[in-house]
């Protein structure tokens, strides 16, 4: 962080830096590849904790299905509001298969309270009974930005 009356300067994040960002609400954008491996990008909620992004898809969600087939992926989430960027290469894991009730419930009203305040909950009740798949991203490599988008480290 810059000293008081400094300006903060354009660079990589702190990971309380990180950790503020991710918990913002921005959406994510995460690339995996089709069955015939070309890119496919879905803009997707996400919770930033134990080391990796969740992600909660419904059943029918395609970019759940390339993953538990293939499972290289890529993440943007960025903001040119306040210049801010993190970018994750990694590996998805498939920690539940599409259940209804399962470890995913308390991720997804979390991610809707984040992303849609005090009424996301309300939001997302009314489709509990739909089956959902919850993914895990494990980073590979994570490079974030912040201040100025003309380099990234």
């Amino acid at each position: 962080m810059a000293e008081s009356g400094e300006a903060a300067k354009p660079g990589p994040m702190s990971a309380a830096e990180l950790d503020k960002f991710l918990d913002g609400g921005e959406i994510c954008r995460v690339t995996c590849l089709d069955d015939d491996g070309w890119p496919y990008t879905a803009p997707v909620w996400h919770e930033y904790r134990d080391g990796g992004f969740y992600l909660v898809g419904r059943e029918e969600s395609l970019w759940a299905h390339y993953m538990s087939r293939n499972p290289r992926v890529s993440i943007c989430i960025d903001t040119v509001a306040n210049p801010a960027k993190v970018l994750v290469q990694g590996s998805a894991e498939v920690v539940e298969r599409p259940n209804i009730g399962g470890k995913w419930v308390a991720i997804a009203r979390r991610m809707a309270l984040r992303y849609l305040g005090e009424d996301g909950p309300k939001y997302l009740e009314p489709t509990m009974k739909d089956p959902r798949w919850l993914i895990f991203i494990r980073p590979k490599s994570l490079k974030t930005w912040h201040r100025n988008f003309s380099r990234l480290q």
